[in-house]
C-alpha cells in the first residue's frame, strides 16, 4: 500500500487516512474482508502475532483488515494514536471504562448524559463493583471534589444528550492532569465539530451508529486512543496498565508496547477486553461505517445549518415555551459552545410546548408525517422522539431531570433534507398538537 497523503484536515482525514489502494487487486474502495480468520506463514509468524511481537492479523473478534482502516481513519480524524472499534457505542462506552477500573474503583461523571450511559453508570457498572459519582458540570471543580485515590477517569458528553450545555472540556482536562485523571469523552454528537484530544482529553468514544454512519443502516462503536496521557507517571493509580497481567504471562502493557508507540490504552483494550468480551464490529458494519465517514464533513455542514433555522423558527413560534439549542444560550453555556464547537452547533434541538405537556408532545410526535419516529440520532433523515417514555424511561423523576430530560421534552435530531420541507412538517404537527400555525413557515 502506497502512503496516504498527511492532511489534519477532516475533509481529506475521511477519504484518505490509512488507505490509499489494494496491492493486489488496486482496489480503491476498502474491500469488506467478511472471514473470521487469517492463514499465518508458519508456526514462528503465529508465535510472534500471540506475543505480541509482530502486529498483524489473527481472528476477527480482535481485528480485521476493514476494521482496520475505519480504527485508523477515525484516529487520524480526531487526532489520536490508535482506535478500537467495537459493536455499538454503548460497548464503546463500557470498554472506555473497564479498561481502567476494578472493583472498588470509581469514575466521575458528567449528570449530562444519554439515558443509556446513566442506566449503565447507575447500575450495570455498580454491579460490577465500579462506583460512578455524578457531579454537575455547571461546576468543573466538582470533578476534583468527589476524586479519590480510587478515582481512574472522568467521563463526560461533548454535546450532551438532550441537555445540549457543551460540556467544559480543557477545565476538566487540566483538573485531571493535575490530579493524574484522563478525561474520557462521548464526542457521538459533535464529530468534525470538535476534537477533545486538542483540548486535553486522553480518550475520545463515538456510537458509529450516528453521525458518522449517518444512514440508520448499521450499529456500531469505536475508541479513540489520544496517546498523550502518562500511565506510567501515575502508575499508583492505574493498575490495569502497569502490573503485570496473568492473561497476558505477565505482560506489563505500559512496558510491553513502548516500541509501538503510546498505545497501552487501546492495545490492552483489544487484546484483553475484546478478546474476553468478544464485541466485534462485524466486517460489513465497518464497511459501512467507512462509506458514511468519506461524506459525515459534507453532512455536517447540511445538519448544523438546517438545525440553526429551525431553531431559530421554532423560538418565534407562539406555541413553543422553550429552545434548547446551543444558538440560542447565553452567558457560560454560549461560551463554551462557541469554545469548542467550531463550523456549527450540531443538529440536536430539544423543544418543550407552553401548554399540554406530556400529552401535548405525544400529539405532536404523532401528527409528524416526514420526520421519522425512532430511537436514534444523527440520520440523514430527521428524526423526533419524547425521551421521556423512551430514550430516558429507565430513569426515575429526579434522575431525569439531571439529565436535562422534562414530561413535556421533545428531541428533535435534525436532518439534510430542504430546510423548508423540515419546518413545513413541523408547522403542521404543531397546529396539530396545539391549533397554532405559523404563517410562512419556511420564512
Amino acid at each position: 500500500m502506497t502512503d496516504t497523503p498527511a492532511s489534519s484536515r477532516p475533509e481529506t482525514v475521511v477519504l484518505h487516512a490509512g488507505w490509499r489502494a489494494d496491492p493486489t487487486t488496486g482496489s480503491v474502495a476498502v474491500p469488506i474482508h467478511q472471514t473470521t480468520s487469517f492463514q499465518f506463514q508458519d508456526t514462528g509468524h503465529a508465535a510472534r502475532l500471540f506475543a505480541l511481537q509482530e502486529m498483524g492479523f489473527i481472528y476477527t473478534r480482535i481485528m480485521n483488515p476493514t476494521q482496520d482502516v475505519l480504527e485508523k481513519r477515525v484516529a487520524a480524524l480526531e487526532g489520536g494514536v490508535a482506535a478500537l472499534a467495537l459493536g455499538s457505542g454503548q460497548a464503546a462506552t463500557a470498554f472506555s471504562v473497564l479498561n481502567l477500573t476494578e472493583p472498588g474503583d470509581n469514575i466521575v461523571s458528567s449528570t449530562d448524559l444519554y439515558g443509556g450511559t446513566w442506566n449503565l453508570f447507575a447500575n450495570t457498572l455498580k454491579g460490577l463493583g465500579v462506583e460512578v459519582r455524578f457531579v454537575d458540570p455547571a461546576d468543573p471543580e466538582a470533578f476534583a471534589r468527589a476524586t479519590d485515590s480510587r478515582t481512574r477517569a472522568y467521563y463526560a458528553e461533548t454535546l450532551p444528550n438532550p441537555k445540549l450545555e457543551v460540556f467544559p472540556i480543557a477545565e476538566v482536562a487540566a483538573i485531571g492532569r493535575r490530579l493524574g485523571v484522563p478525561l474520557i469523552m462521548d464526542n457521538t454528537a459533535a464529530p468534525v465539530l470538535c476534537r477533545p484530544i486538542e483540548h486535553g482529553a486522553a480518550v475520545v468514544m463515538h456510537s458509529l451508529t450516528k453521525w458518522i454512519g449517518g444512514h440508520g443502516t448499521s450499529i456500531g462503536g469505536i475508541v479513540v486512543d489520544g496517546g498523550n496521557f502518562d500511565w506510567e507517571k501515575h502508575a499508583e493509580r492505574f493498575p490495569t496498565l502497569n502490573k503485570p497481567d496473568p492473561s497476558y504471562h505477565g505482560a506489563v502493557w505500559t512496558q510491553a508496547v513502548k516500541p509501538l508507540g503510546p498505545i497501552a490504552y487501546i492495545i490492552r483494550m483489544r487484546t484483553c477486553l475484546m478478546r474476553d468480551l468478544g464485541a466485534p464490529l462485524a466486517p460489513m458494519n465497518c464497511f459501512l461505517a467507512l462509506q458514511g465517514l468519506e461524506t459525515l464533513p459534507l453532512r455536517m455542514e447540511r445538519h448544523c445549518a438546517n438545525a440553526l433555522k429551525v431553531a431559530a423558527w421554532l423560538a418565534r413560534h407562539p406555541a413553543v415555551g422553550k429552545v434548547i439549542h446551543p444558538s440560542l444560550m447565553t452567558g457560560e453555556a454560549k461560551r463554551r459552545a462557541d469554545a469548542y464547537l467550531k463550523g456549527g452547533y450540531g443538529s440536536l434541538i430539544g423543544f418543550e410546548l407552553k401548554e399540554g405537556g406530556a400529552e401535548a408532545g405525544r400529539r405532536f410526535i404523532e401528527a409528524l408525517k416526514m420526520f421519522y419516529h425512532v430511537a436514534n440520532i444523527g440520520d440523514a433523515r430527521s428524526l423526533a422522539i419524547h425521551p421521556a417514555t423512551t430514550t430516558h424511561s429507565q430513569l426515575d423523576e429526579q434522575e431525569q431531570l439531571a439529565t436535562g430530560v422534562t414530561p413535556g421534552y421533545v428531541r428533535l435530531s435534525i436532518g439534510i433534507e430542504h430546510v423548508d420541507d423540515i419546518i413545513a412538517d413541523l408547522d403542521q404537527a404543531l397546529a396539530a398538537a396545539t391549533g397554532t400555525r405559523v404563517a410562512k413557515a419556511a420564512e
